[in-house]
């Protein structure tokens, strides 16, 4: 059977960066295009020359790819010719091989945004395109408010579209800038563009995510014969955010029937480095990952129900509609206080720990459902649940004993006369017959207060003798605090994700009335994890 070929268009450098907070540097975007280009994405639309000095930088050290580098503008300002217009001029001056132009078709921002007549803005999209084209360039363009603009006037949004095909424009691109369409209306839309002449081998769906519908709309644009699709990874743009490309991957390339009448330029070997992709791009934002996220999150392949985790050890088909290997992620069966022998097999299973005398098990067991009742959260804190099981099953080394610890927080003038709050943090632990001592403050390389937490977390792993070398590479990259329960009886917990130089990243959970000791709780647990994972001696 052939298969109709789907182009994938990654706008993430470009309209990934309108998120609000979000601002790459040029170093961040040349690593975001490499990736792209490693996973096998046909176009890469790298920003818009001349907007800001980032995208120029980008485009003058753009790196050789196998994918069409694209750059990004508008079409020609009425009044001024398409080849004297400056702005148009700085984006043909980012030599790329293709360019994306957008422009109105909604009569409604013709009139009021530009202030021009209907006819004079359909000549200027013909003459942007042409003089594209007439510079050698594959020319796109991004019909802006295209879908409220059919709905509002059909004839005159189509003549838009085909204004620009027929001065040349290899893809004309529906957007749905504002979000707002329904996947029963873009496929409609998409039908009938396609029965008025432009083929859907030449057309493309650009899709926002307002109402939680932008990968939808565009499937349903792709069911309708449009053959390219606009996304970024993780979903990142202005607003809501666009299509999400890591979502919509793995859909069109495992799932029917796009898997079998369609092909892209990734193949589903590729899809295995996803979760490494997608977690990388939150890494450079500095955020943490979604753990519900489809596909990659932490919690996609997560079976807490014992029921469910029984059906999986059987027949991981029971309740994963994919295997998380396929897209490089990973099973989890969670403990908690709704868990069976089965999770708990699993999850020790999964820990090395297959030859468990069953007589272990109710006692593991309760072991987590009484900590629970306390406070503790354990489907979560998987590196907390494996130390507690160990320690149950007497399989746990006994590496250091903390003695004693202090914090303090002082408010205090710093040299340029402003009061600055500074936590230092003080930690004796005894490593077999030698105690040590450790000093921190939470001051940043910046100057910057990072808080009581991060000061005992700097003097804990300052020095533990034998085992340093063994947690050198680890940092904590997320912290979170909850207080379980409320009035005089209240209870903190806290949540630590701790991470290393091998990829490795793990939870570990405290609790205490004291958000200070709940926090150290965690953290010791994060080094003894580390400890057990690195294989370090006793």
């Amino acid at each position: 059977m052939i298969r109709d070929r789907l182009y994938l268009f990654d706008t993430t450098l470009r309209d990934g960066q309108q998120t609000h907070g979000v601002q790459f540097s040029t170093s961040e975007k040349l690593q975001i295009a490499t990736m792209l280009d490693n996973l096998g994405i046909d176009y890469i639309e790298g920003g818009w020359p001349g907007a800001n000095p980032t995208d120029s930088e980008f485009f003058a050290q753009a790196p050789k790819t196998k994918a069409t580098m694209t750059a990004f503008g508008m079409t020609k300002r009425q009044g001024r010719s398409a080849e004297n217009d400056d702005v148009l001029s700085a984006v043909l001056n980012a030599n790329t091989p293709a360019v994306c132009l957008v422009g109105k078709t909604h009569e409604f921002h013709v009139v009021k945004a530009l202030g021009i007549s209907l006819e004079d803005n359909r000549d200027n999209i013909a003459r942007s395109i042409a003089h594209l084209t007439s510079q050698g360039r594959e020319a796109l363009f991004d019909a802006e408010h295209f879908f409220d603009g059919y709905a509002a006037n059909p004839d005159y949004a189509l003549s838009c579209l085909h204004a620009a095909r027929d001065a040349g424009a290899r893809w004309i691109v529906l957007c749905d800038t504002n979000g707002g369409t329904l996947p029963h209306q873009v496929h409609a839309v998409t039908e009938a563009v396609i029965a008025s002449g432009i083929p859907g081998n030449h057309l493309g769906i650009h899709t926002h995510n307002d109402t939680e519908n932008a990968v939808a709309n565009t499937l349903a644009a792709v069911d309708a014969g449009a053959r390219q699709i606009q996304g970024t990874l993780n979903g990142l743009g202005e607003r809501c955010g666009n299509a999400n490309l890591i979502s919509l991957l793995p859909t069109l390339l495992l799932k029917e029937p796009y898997c079998s009448t369609l092909e892209t330029g990734i193949d589903v070997e590729s899809l295995t480095s996803l979760t490494r992709v997608s977690r990388t791009l939150d890494d450079i934002l500095n955020r943490v990952p979604q753990k519900s996220a489809p596909y990659v999150g932490a919690s996609a392949f997560a079976h807490k129900a014992g029921l469910h985790a029984s059906a999986i050890l059987k027949d991981p088909t029971t309740y994963e509609h994919v295997d998380p290997a396929s897209v490089g992620n990973a099973r989890i069966i969670p403990m908690s206080n709704q868990a069976g022998q089965s999770n708990l097999r699993s999850r020790l299973a999964d820990m090395g720990l297959t030859d468990v005398d069953g007589a272990a098990l109710p006692a593991i067991l309760e072991r987590i459902k009484q900590r629970e009742d306390q406070g503790y959260s354990y489907d979560t804190a998987q590196a907390s649940f494996e130390l507690l099981a160990r320690d149950e099953l007497g399989l746990l080394p006994s590496f250091f004993e903390v003695k004693r610890y202090k914090v303090t927080v002082e408010r205090r003038k710093n040299k340029y006369n402003k009061m600055i709050s500074l936590s230092e943090a003080v930690v004796v632990v005894k490593v077999g017959d030698t105690k040590m001592l450790s000093v921190s403050e939470s001051l940043d390389e910046l100057g910057s207060d990072r808080g009581p937490v991060n000061a005992l977390a700097k003097a804990l792993a300052k020095d533990l003798g034998p085992y340093q070398k063994a947690i050198a590479d680890m940092r904590l990259v997320d912290f979170k605090v909850r207080i379980t329960q409320g009035g005089t009886e209240a209870v903190t917990r806290v949540i630590i994700d701790s991470a290393d130089g091998a990829g490795r990243r793990w939870s570990t959970v405290g609790v205490s009335p004291n958000i200070v000791d709940a926090s150290f709780e965690a953290l010791l647990d994060a080094i003894n994890w580390k400890l057990v994972q690195e294989g370090a001696e006793p």
